[in-house]
């Protein structure tokens, strides 16, 4: 609410009465808007710490190299505190949840220690980091997603958790596509053959806050002016009820406050008790219809911006001693049948289906469905 403007999805968050234990009437983590997060840093630290061993486990059956990880550190951090800590060439990556949670989650280690991983584990000096380098990375860091959300799990708090298959991109530390607003990062010290690199893990607030309710943590629902933390506590709460009671020495009480779970009355910006308050509806405008005049005007501005766009014919997922098999002439089934529409990306983003078509001597992609609105959001969160 910077502009000083409550948002949809803030309004979405009190009206549907997230309960204060962070929990929903079926036991389930409730959801909240990001923008009203407080990451419980300490929680997720913890959980990092008791997935360590097993992460260096794995690095050590797959690198046959001796590896440790150090004690990870867990930090509330935006965009520009991420870039301040990378170098200017990193590998990036994506595997977002796709069940049980929602938003981004992404590794990011430098090119350094992405050349030593697969070196050691194809057994070459000065790996080359092209697609089949990409793709060692992928199966490699998949295995601690896969420790994390075993753990997560056996909660019984986020059940079905599930990511979407990972994918590694080389970039410059500039174009890494981090999480919106506030997330969690998560820092893990790896020494790998005597050699001391770092990963970097983000998870976008939304879910770290949700994985951090889930892990039994004290995270609670920001409020605008509450403690330092930006939380309404449980000692916020009794400051709260015993400023509406008067105070010793004839002291007035607390101008303006709510109605509290026990039904308490308090006196709201000097109105009298019991008086019949004037109440309106609020129409609020669809949130479907056409934008506003001045995102129309603002628009204007990123039309020369190049976005990168990808047709993917589809995808299918090989244990890494399958893809070292690969060979001229190996054949690869792919998850799509014959005849079914590929898939057109934005920023790695579904908007369209389409069918490949050859023109003159290059390959093309005729659209043949724009996706709806909604199922352009649903894919955006």
């Amino acid at each position: 609410m910077s502009d000083g403007v409550i948002s949809q999805d803030e309004i979405d968050a009190l009206l549907s009465g997230v309960p204060m234990d962070g929990l929903n009437a079926s036991g389930q983590v409730a959801s909240a808007s990001p923008s009203m997060m407080n990451i419980d840093t300490e929680t997720l630290a913890k959980f990092a710490g008791d997935t360590k061993d097993s992460f260096a486990e794995n690095l050590k059956q797959m690198t046959g190299a001796e590896v440790t990880v150090g004690t990870p550190t867990v930090e509330s951090a935006a965009r520009d505190q991420l870039l301040a800590k990378l170098p200017e060439m990193v590998i990036v990556t994506q595997a977002d949840y796709s069940a049980g949670l929602k938003g981004d989650h992404l590794y990011i280690i430098s090119t350094d220690c992405a050349q030593k991983l697969v070196g050691l584990i194809n057994k070459e000096e000065n790996a080359t980091l092209d697609d089949m380098a990409l793709s060692v990375v992928n199966e490699t860091l998949s295995t601690h997603t896969n420790d994390e959300l075993t753990a997560i799990d056996k909660t019984g708090k986020l059940p079905g958790l599930a990511c979407n298959p990972a994918e590694s991109i080389n970039v410059p530390k500039a174009m890494v596509r981090a999480p919106q607003n506030t997330f969690a990062l998560f820092t893990f010290p790896i020494t790998i053959d005597g050699n001391a690199y770092t990963m970097w893990e983000a998870i976008s607030g939304e879910a770290a806050w949700q994985i951090g309710m889930a892990l039994g943590g004290n995270a609670a629902m920001a409020v605008p002016g509450g403690n330092a933390g930006g939380a309404l506590n449980a000692a916020d709460m009794a400051s709260l009820a015993g400023a509406a009671a008067p105070m010793g020495g004839g002291a007035p009480q607390m101008a303006g406050a709510m109605s509290m779970g026990g039904g308490m009355p308090m006196q709201m910006g000097g109105m009298p008790m019991g008086a019949a308050p004037n109440v309106q509806s609020v129409q609020y405008p669809s949130l479907m219809g056409g934008g506003m005049g001045g995102d129309q005007g603002n628009i204007g501005l990123l039309m020369d911006v190049f976005m990168e766009m990808t047709v993917e014919l589809g995808r299918t997922k090989k244990p890494i001693k399958e893809i070292l098999g690969f060979g001229e002439g190996t054949i690869i089934e792919l998850d799509k049948l014959a005849g079914e529409p590929v898939d057109i990306l934005v920023n790695h983003k579904p908007i369209a289906k389409g069918e490949v078509v050859v023109i003159d001597e290059n390959f093309g992609v005729r659209i043949t469905e724009i996706l709806s609105p909604q199922e352009r959001v649903s894919e955006l969160r």
